[in-house]
């Protein structure tokens, strides 16, 4: 389910931004809210990111403890 989440929100975010276009990447003003939007989608980018990192570091994590016979 964590990764269902972290997908929807990202497509979520992926449309908003490319509906709002080249304004959607305002960084500092008022009228974006400080920038709001943008930094919420690179923040969906970071969290696709680590799930998969910690995905990897099980998949290696567990082919290491099958070798070792464990």
């Amino acid at each position: 389910m964590k990764y269902y989440g972290t997908e929807l929100n990202k497509r979520r975010y992926e449309i908003l931004m490319s509906a709002g276009g080249v304004d959607a990447l305002e960084w500092e003003s008022e009228r974006s809210n400080g920038g709001a939007r943008p930094r919420a989608w690179l923040r969906t980018k970071a969290n696709q990111s680590r799930r998969h990192q910690r995905g990897d570091a099980r998949i290696v994590a567990k082919r290491i403890l099958d070798l070792l016979g464990a």
